[in-house]
Order: structure tokens, then C-alpha cells, then sequence
């Protein structure tokens, strides 16, 4: 980083930086490890898997009554039948249906964790709806959207007058986690590690304001003449100088 002392504007040489970054590769290559090893012994150990389960329910489409208005839904209408599935979801996540989904799988969650653990949605834009239950426990998971699909579709049936829904699969145990992926954190762990490392090593370079050549001078203060230049007194080659700690004085070779 270069600056100015007749303008201010301060330079910044990407060249240079890429160098300085090339130069302490293996240090970014070895927090980079360290930062994966941490993303993978969090996801590991400290985050609780995940699992889901889902039950498939069809809209029963028919003449129906909702409050004093009356709809008539032909097979063939998907936008009417999807503004079905919306409305059969809104119900499913009523505080009457899953205090009632609690009370039968006798279940210790309050209605707002049970909420956060419940999903809906139309499959392909179909008359189909999933329900789908995520849970740290396969078999619970399993049981709450089993219970649902008991519930939901008497609750539907009391508050919308001549439609259901009905189950079309039940529930099964899914074995296989959904979530953690050791994958995901270790590679996130990986790039948090190696961008940090970069970022630190920039600027260092970037607030080192020692001279270390003199090229910085030249390009610092181009109008400031060179009256003489150091010799590396510890330079050991065939044509160069060298420095002798009992001698106190420079010879050339």
C-alpha cells in the first residue's frame, strides 16, 4: 500500500497482495484444515440430527361451504383446488388442530414448537398435499405425522362444510438424517478459516509501513533524490558482502 503525500490517495498493488498471499500459502492451507476440523466437529458433536417423516393427503373436491358462500370445484381446476390446499394448510397449523395433534400422541411441546416442526405444501401443483414432521427423533416424527394425518381431516371436515381431505399414505420411520451435513459445515468451516487467515494477512501487509527495499522510496517520494544506497552486509555469496560479527567490518569477496 502505497500513499500519496501530495494527494492523499493511497495505492493498493493486487499484484503485490496476490504475491504476499502466494508467499504464506501454506498458512492459509493450514488454518483452512483447522477451520474444516472445527466445522466438522460442530456439526459432529454438538448439533442434534434431524429427522423427517411425511403423510400424503388429497383434496376432496366437491361443492362446498365456506361461511355463507358456496363453491363448486370441478377435477379439472388446479388454481382452485391449490387455493384449497392453502387453505387446508392455514388449518393444519391452527392451534386448535395441533393442541388436539399433542393431546393424542401425548406429546411434551407447547403449540409454537410443534408449529415449527410441522410442513406443508402442494405436491406439483397437484390435489395432493404433504405434511412433513422434522424432529430429532425418527420414530417421533413418524408418530406426530401420523397423528395429523388421523386429526387434519375432521378438523377440515368441521370447519369447511362438504370438502376433507383424504390420507393417501400414511407415515413411515425414515432412518437416514435429514440434517446435520458434515459435508456442508466442513467445507463452510474451510472457507471461514481460509478467508479469515487472508483477511489478516492483507492487512498486515497492507499497514506495514516499513521500508524494505528501495523501490518503496522511489514510488513514495519520486521527488526526493537518492543520495546513496546500504549494501546487505549479510548477503554469503561468491560476488556479494558479508558481515563478520568479530570483525566489525564488511569485505568483498
Amino acid at each position: 500500500m502505497n500513499k500519496d503525500p501530495n494527494t492523499g490517495v493511497i495505492e493498493i498493488d493486487l499484484l503485490h497482495l496476490i504475491q504476499v498471499l502466494l508467499n504464506r500459502i501454506w498458512s492459509i492451507i493450514i488454518v483452512g484444515l483447522i477451520g474444516a476440523g472445527l466445522g466438522f466437529s460442530y456439526a459432529f458433536f454438538l448439533v442434534d440430527n434431524r429427522y423427517e417423516s411425511s403423510a400424503l393427503f388429497y383434496v376432496n373436491n366437491s361443492s362446498i361451504n365456506i361461511g355463507s358462500a358456496s363453491y363448486s370445484i370441478s377435477s379439472g381446476d388446479i388454481s382452485a383446488s391449490q387455493s384449497l390446499v392453502d387453505t387446508y394448510i392455514v388449518i393444519l397449523e391452527t392451534r386448535n388442530t395441533l393442541e388436539t395433534v399433542i393431546e393424542k400422541a401425548n406429546l411434551n411441546y407447547t403449540y409454537k414448537q410443534l408449529k415449527g416442526m410441522v410442513s406443508a405444501s402442494a405436491v406439483n401443483s397437484t390435489e395432493v398435499f404433504k405434511v412433513t414432521v422434522n424432529s430429532t427423533n425418527a420414530e417421533e416424527a413418524c408418530t406426530i405425522a401420523n397423528t395429523i394425518a388421523t386429526v387434519l381431516p375432521d378438523k377440515i371436515s368441521e370447519i369447511v362444510t362438504g370438502s376433507g381431505a383424504k390420507i393417501v399414505d400414511y407415515a413411515v420411520v425414515e432412518p437416514n438424517k435429514v440434517s446435520p451435513s458434515l459435508s456442508k459445515y466442513t467445507i463452510i468451516g474451510g472457507l471461514i478459516g481460509g478467508v479469515l487467515i487472508c483477511a489478516i494477512i492483507i492487512l498486515e501487509d497492507l499497514f506495514d509501513d516499513r521500508i524494505r527495499d528501495d523501490n518503496y522510496i522511489l514510488n513514495t517520494y519520486p521527488d526526493i533524490p537518492m543520495l546513496a544506497q546500504i549494501p546487505n552486509l549479510n548477503a554469503d555469496n561468491s560476488k556479494g558482502y558479508y558481515y563478520s560479527k568479530s570483525d566489525k567490518y564488511s569485505y568483498y569477496k
